[in-house]
């Protein structure tokens, strides 16, 4: 898919499963096990999908993903699968970790960041050495003094030494990153979330982090358990999601187990799915 001069390719950056109950939120398993069927610990399948941007000169990763090296309990816990996919993912695209210019940190949960660095020689190391690491400040400053809900999310080896290498970079609130890419923050999740948009005159893509995991989550009570402020999500998803239905965007979808991306329709029971994409369109 081509947006502006960016090439955009999805990038597989590893699996989890998380309780369903926490992903969906007041939602009831009776609606919510219909797309997502649950495990016998009442757990759903996660991805965390990556999105390569590809230019003349520049190689933008949007998010991390879950990583590797984890321990044996956090594996039981979120049955992660141990190998580097974000890693393999990129090099089925001819891409070495070198080359990547550019890394977009929607927040710093461990499963949109445990990619971003790697265990070498006993000690953590960026796994983009050449790249510059971009995020919200003030959700930086939360995830360094987070609360006691949000506590587990934020694992600070996966993110400090980014600081500790001079290649975190901060971003102010909504901003342009450049003539194709820009920032929309979202409180509801976390504070500070930001969502990637990249947009030219024809055609916009919404990298939209946790604010639609999944394809499933678009109707507006479909809200996670773990979002800090449920009703700043629900305002949100009301404010995007008009304006995706108004200007035909495709949202991208970093946790969906099959649906990579899609446009977003209403009706008269409100917000839904339009036309899927088990990968991006080739346009």
């Amino acid at each position: 898919m081509k947006i502006g001069n960016y090439e955009l390719i999805s990038i597989e950056a590893g699996n989890l499963f998380l309780d369903g109950g926490a992903m969906f939120g007041v939602v009831p398993k009776t609606l919510w096990q219909r797309t997502n069927p649950s495990d016998e610990l009442n757990r759903v399948a996660l991805k965390t999908r990556s999105l390569l941007l590809q230019s003349e000169s520049k190689k933008i990763l949007i998010d991390t993903g879950i990583g590797s090296n984890w321990d044996s309990k956090f594996q039981k816990i979120y049955s992660v699968n141990e190998n580097n996919l974000l890693y393999e993912s990129l090099k089925i695209n001819e891409i070495n970790p070198a080359e990547i210019t550019d890394v977009i940190l929607t927040h710093l949960h461990f499963d949109h960041t445990g990619g971003s660095v790697n265990f070498i020689n006993s000690k953590w190391e960026p796994a983009f050495p050449n790249a510059n690491y971009y995020i919200q400040k003030k959700h930086f400053d939360l995830a360094m003094n987070p609360t006691e809900k949000d506590r587990a999310s934020f694992i600070k080896e996966r993110f400090i030494p980014l600081i500790e290498n001079g290649l975190l970079k901060f971003i102010d609130g909504e901003a342009m990153f450049d003539d194709y890419i820009s920032f929309i923050q979202s409180n509801g999740h976390t504070n500070s979330m930001q969502l990637v948009k990249i947009s030219d005159s024809s055609k916009t893509l919404l990298y939209s982090a946790d604010l639609f995991p999944f394809a499933s989550h678009i109707p507006l009570p479909y809200i996670m358990a773990y979002d800090l402020n449920p009703l700043e999500t629900l305002a949100d998803k009301k404010k995007i999601l008009k304006q995706a239905v108004d200007e035909n965007w495709i949202l991208y979808f970093e946790h969906d187990p099959e649906i990579t991306a899609a446009t977003v329709s209403m009706n008269l029971h409100g917000f839904g799915v339009n036309e899927i994409f088990e990968v991006l369109p080739n346009e």
